[in-house]
């Protein structure tokens, strides 16, 4: 796994819009390759205003959205359709407006599906087993979207938590967030570092400091973010106060 490249953008819009123009470029690329992509989504404010740019990008066309595998980094355990869901966010911002595959769309199970929050993890599991082959448990995501939270969290892996100390299992479920809602399934870091390009988005002055904390080399028991690595490709996408304390890396890039 190579070194993280960082890029700093001017304001959380511009950043938006580059990382959506980036994801449709990373896209494409894949489907040339190999006739289909894969992506992992996050969630959030600033997830969700990638997926609104993407949705509005002039290449959005480019990408075959029906050969797009779409699965989520981690979901909070609500009702299907909750406003608070992931996949509520993404299918508003921009499933709903492309002409997706439903059963290419992997969303994990919502809480009133008659499944425990583990049972519900162990699901996603399995689905994850089923399109990587016999040789893996994970598929190699093209793409790894991450947001990343004020104390360092990263999907809802959480510092010193259950679900950062996991190296055996691909999906946890989550409780006791510090964070509403308090259940939650989630990725682990070692299906995160199975993605190909693992992209870490964030906004703000309050994520200064984790950002720094990441960057310069802290354990992911106490930054799980500084945990989420891709194969090939490691980004750091922020906007400028997001990068404020990380002077003296070398490899940030103002836009």
């Amino acid at each position: 796994m190579t070194a993280p490249q960082v890029v700093a953008y001017g304001s959380p819009e511009l950043l938006a819009a580059a990382t959506a123009a980036r994801l449709v470029t990373c896209l494409v690329d894949a489907q040339d390759a190999r006739g289909t992509a894969s992506v992992v989504l996050t969630g959030g404010r600033t997830g969700a205003a990638v997926l609104d740019q993407v949705r509005a990008a002039p290449a959005r066309d480019a990408v075959d959205w029906s050969a797009v595998d779409v699965y989520w980094g981690d979901e909070r355990f609500l009702p299907a359709g909750h406003p608070e869901r992931n996949e509520t966010l993404a299918r508003q911002a921009l499933l709903d407006h492309v002409p997706v595959t439903a059963s290419r769309v992997h969303a994990m199970a919502p809480s009133d599906a008659g499944l425990s929050p583990e049972e519900a993890a162990e699901r996603y599991a399995e689905l994850l087993a089923a399109a990587a082959g016999p040789d893996d448990h994970v598929p190699s995501f093209d793409v790894c979207l991450l947001g990343v939270g004020e104390e360092g969290h990263t999907a809802s892996i959480f510092p010193d938590s259950p679900a950062v100390h996991e190296t055996e299992r691909t999906v946890v479920a989550v409780h006791d967030c510090p964070k509403p809602p308090p259940v939650r399934v989630s990725l682990t870091l070692p299906a995160i570092r199975r993605a190909s390009e693992v992209w870490l988005v964030t906004t703000g002055e309050g994520k200064a400091d984790p950002v720094a904390m990441a960057l310069g080399g802290a354990d992911a028991v106490a930054i799980p973010a500084a945990g989420a690595r891709g194969q090939r490709r490691t980004r750091w996408l922020l906007d400028t106060t997001a990068a404020a304390k990380a002077p003296g890396i070398s490899s940030v890039r103002v836009s």
